[in-house]
Order: structure tokens, then sequence, then C-alpha cells
């Protein structure tokens, strides 16, 4: 099982590849478009800023390479907002895939905590991403920007309003949490997106 996870100027990125590594898989850390296109499957991950993220993903042409993907590729944290149509963080354009804005949070009272952080419910979860999942199973997010429910939500949760936990367009997969920092639910999410990329 060859597994690459794009490299670029984000953090967190090790994380994951710890992840895999627990998996029984030795993934490897590329931003090279031959070595990306040929793997089995592509980890989008990362925390970081938007603009930053796009300037440096479109000067080394990676956001044609990413979008061209064909094999199962899964984003994470700001891999996900990277994947939707226009983030409000540094009001940039991003990829496209999930056509969907990147929304900021908009407290509306002090108890409103603004980034979200930590353990949320997942709720109305589909698809094989979320084999074996249970209705109200918890996974762990850190995030300032939010993707609103859409046609391609595949899992809701809620911080000041409902919004996309999760996305699936094709073979685009995407998770605003942290799967490498969710235990054993981040765990087996990971295993079946694996499966995904065994069974396609």
């Amino acid at each position: 099982m060859r597994v690459a996870i794009v490299k670029y100027n984000a953090g967190n990125i090790f994380s994951v590849v710890n992840a895999f590594r627990r998996q029984g898989v030795e993934p490897l850390l590329t931003d090279d478009a031959d070595t990306l296109c040929s793997a089995d499957c592509v980890v989008f991950p990362g925390q970081g800023e938007a603009r930053g993220a796009m300037d440096y993903l479109c000067s080394h042409g990676l956001t044609e390479v990413i979008t061209s993907l064909r094999q199962p590729l899964l984003g994470i944290c700001i891999g996900q907002q990277l994947l939707c149509r226009h983030s409000e963080e540094g009001d940039v354009d991003c990829m496209g895939i999930f056509d969907v804005p990147v929304c900021r949070f908009r407290p509306t009272d002090h108890a409103d905590k603004v980034p979200a952080m930590g353990w949320n419910a997942l709720h109305g979860m589909r698809g094989p991403l979320f084999r074996g999942f249970e209705e109200g199973d918890c996974v762990y997010f850190v995030h300032s920007y939010y993707v609103p429910l859409c046609p391609d939500t595949i899992a809701s949760t809620h911080h000041i309003t409902n919004y996309s936990a999760a996305l699936s367009r094709g073979n685009f997969y995407a998770t605003q949490f942290h799967p490498e920092k969710s235990g054993e639910r981040g765990e087996l999410l990971l295993r079946n997106f694996l499966d995904i990329a065994r069974e396609r």
C-alpha cells in the first residue's frame, strides 16, 4: 500500500505520518507530482493559514496535481478547507473540489469560543469512511473556520452553528477534525480510508 502525504508549508503533518505508521503503513511525505499520482492513496493534511497555504501550493504546481488525482484522497483540517471553493481566511480562492465556501465562526455570545477546540460529537454519518461509527461518536477539532452544511456533507457537528465535519465527492474525502488526534475513532477512520483505497 503506497500512501503519499502532500508535503507543503503546513503544520501537524508529522503527527499524520505517525498515525499511518500505527496502521502498519510507512507513508511517503512528498511534493513530487509523479509520486503523488502513482500512490494508491493520497493524504492532504495540515494546520495553517489558507492564503499562505494556497500561495505555496500554487507556486509549486501542487493545486493542479491535487485536483487531477483519481485515487482516493483524504483532506484533513485545512486540507478539507483548501479543497473547497473559497475561504474567508485571507479571502482566497481555493481548489473548488467541493463547491462550498469556508466561513469564519462568528460568536453570538461570550460563551462561544473561537477557535473551536476539543472533542465534539458526529451526527448523520454516511458512506464508507464512517463504517463502524455510531451516532454521537466524538472526535477532536481545532479550527476557527468551518464548512457549512452542503450536498457533499457526510457528517455534521455543532459549534456555534451546525457545520460539515466531513465531506465526500467522487474520490475526494475530507474531515474538519483530526483523526490522528481522535483516539480509537480516528484510527478507525484511517483504517476505513485505507480500505477504500484497497477496494478500488
